[in-house]
């Protein structure tokens, strides 16, 4: 990663490289504008993650490459370039670039099928919910907003009127804040702001790593 004291902001052009990238998602493309993606988005990201790891550890950006082998969408590329700072695999502390601006938050994407019977589990019982509850509003209240794919009704085996039944629904939990394209986006001052929002996340993090936890068995693909 660059040096800390090298960070000066998130170019103005890497919000529009992934407009661009958005109508044109080809590698012909991609490959005539890989300095681009190296110097606008890349490298001013990685600075602004080294300068983060002193109170969040090492993050890292995620492949630009989509994996296409089990999707109908063959766009090669991702348009958007998020990076984490993982307490554990799949759980931490995000941030993320797209033509719609720089979104922060935190939270967890399962990585195995063990995980969501422990989510469940822990926001069923009275202690662990209530807490995740107050976490959740504590959010709210901040200006986040909860994300994540949702089963539709009810988990089977939950009653309809479970007091955190809304948190149960969830099969990953994601608190996340849209920035759009703010002034300070562009200067140094990105890394406070970036830093206090992931201290918001923080305790959703604890609450997911001490009660989600890792999987123990992985996906294979």
């Amino acid at each position: 990663m660059g040096v800390v004291s090298g960070f000066e902001g998130i170019p103005t052009d890497a919000f529009d490289f992934y407009e661009d990238l958005r109508a044109d998602n080809s590698r012909t493309w991609w490959q005539a504008n890989q300095e681009r993606y190296r110097t606008s988005v890349k490298a001013p990201l990685e600075a602004l993650l080294d300068a983060l790891e002193d109170e969040f550890g090492p993050a890292r950006l995620y492949r630009p490459h989509r994996d296409v082998r089990f999707s109908a969408d063959k766009s090669p590329y991702k348009e958007h370039q998020g990076a984490l700072a993982a307490s554990l695999p799949g759980i931490g502390c995000y941030l993320q670039v797209s033509a719609d601006g720089l979104m922060t938050g935190g939270g967890y994407y399962p990585t195995g099928p063990d995980q969501l019977p422990r989510y469940r589990a822990a926001v069923d019982a009275p202690e662990s919910g209530q807490r995740l509850s107050a976490v959740v509003a504590d959010l709210a209240d901040a200006g986040f907003t909860l994300a994540g794919e949702q089963v539709a009704t009810r988990p089977r085996g939950f009653p309809a009127d479970h007091p955190r039944l809304e948190l149960m629904r969830y099969k990953h939990l994601i608190a996340r804040r849209e920035h759009g394209e703010p002034a300070w986006a562009s200067t140094p001052d990105a890394v406070a702001h970036v830093r206090a929002d992931w201290r918001a996340v923080r305790p959703l993090v604890q609450w997911l790593t001490e009660h989600v936890g890792a999987t123990e068995r992985p996906r294979t693909r």
